[in-house]
């Protein structure tokens, strides 16, 4: 049976078609447009599936979507979710009755982290976690190449690293997704220094030794090295696998690792971080294997 995956993102909806062993026969992708808002958003994902309906006509297929945020187990409403306008709503149902079919929503990390570990990094490991560090961040367990979904539907984004940090848009303060996420380092570098800068800009000047671009990259590093080791002094994975634009960066494999390894005295077994080998498409692939 052929699965279709829709990946929705804050800037980007995209969609593909997998064959029985995996291969892609069709993929779209088209803007997201948060700004127009909830239902608009629901419109263009039915618009991008019907388009997916064209490259199998008639034909008998499986439907999983991934997005931002997760959806509560007791409401059914999402939760969580850096695209706004889609939270406490029942966007799975809402779904269902827009495309006339059962879809499996699944939180987007959860896709990112399934996809590598069946086709991608971890593909070879037991026990993996995959890590998303874009607009906002996120993770999830892979264990034995399926998903470990708990009660509670963990954020390890919102894991809080310093009370006295920042505010987060879901009301805690100092959470991982402040200090290591894009969108949350260019808030905190607006915060710090009052005036905005792209994280991209922020790695280029840090790289040009200017201030006070380096220590604030620096203190990034720290942060993420902090994040990491909280991580796998829980969880003990086999592998962690870094996705999302901020995983392009790298430093994290080099600086990064070894703030890591400031918190272990043990030395940490090679490859233990590792970028992911799917790229940006990681994401509508993993949607479409929950299916």
């Amino acid at each position: 049976m052929k699965k279709v995956g829709i990946d929705l993102g804050g800037t980007k909806i995209e969609a593909i078609v997998l064959d029985e062993g995996n291969n892609e026969l069709a993929r779209k992708r088209i803007p997201t447009e948060q700004e127009q808002g909830y239902h608009h958003i629901l419109n263009n994902i039915k618009s991008l599936y019907a388009n997916m309906l064209d490259v199998m006509p008639n034909e008998e297929h499986s439907l999983g979507i991934g997005t931002p945020g997760s959806i509560s187990k007791k409401t059914g409403l999402l939760n969580y979710s850096n695209t706004i306008c889609l939270n406490d709503k029942p966007l799975a149902k809402d779904l269902e009755a827009i495309l006339g079919v059962k879809a499996i929503v699944e939180n987007d990390a959860s896709c990112f982290a399934l996809a590598e570990a069946t086709l991608g990094a971890s593909q070879n490991k037991m026990l993996s976690y995959g890590v998303i560090l874009g607009t906002g961040c996120g993770g999830k367990i892979i264990l034995d190449k399926k998903i470990r979904n708990g009660p509670h539907k963990g954020e390890w984004g919102h894991m809080i690293i310093n009370p006295a940090g920042p505010e987060h848009f879901r009301g805690f303060s100092g959470v991982v997704e402040n200090y290591i996420s894009g969108g949350g380092l260019e808030s905190l570098f607006k915060g710090t220094h009052s005036f905005k800068c792209s994280l991209s800009e922020i790695v280029e000047r840090y790289r040009n030794n200017e201030q006070p671009y380096v220590a604030f990259f620096l203190e990034f590093i720290k942060n993420f090295g902090t994040s990491m080791a909280n991580l796998m002094n829980v969880l003990d994975p086999d592998m962690i696998v870094l996705g999302g634009g901020v995983s392009n960066i790298d430093e994290l494999y080099t600086l990064g690792v070894e703030e890591v390894q400031k918190h272990f005295k043990e030395p940490l077994q090679d490859n233990i971080i590792v970028k992911n080998k799917l790229g940006d498409s990681a994401g509508v692939i993993g949607a479409a294997l929950i299916s």
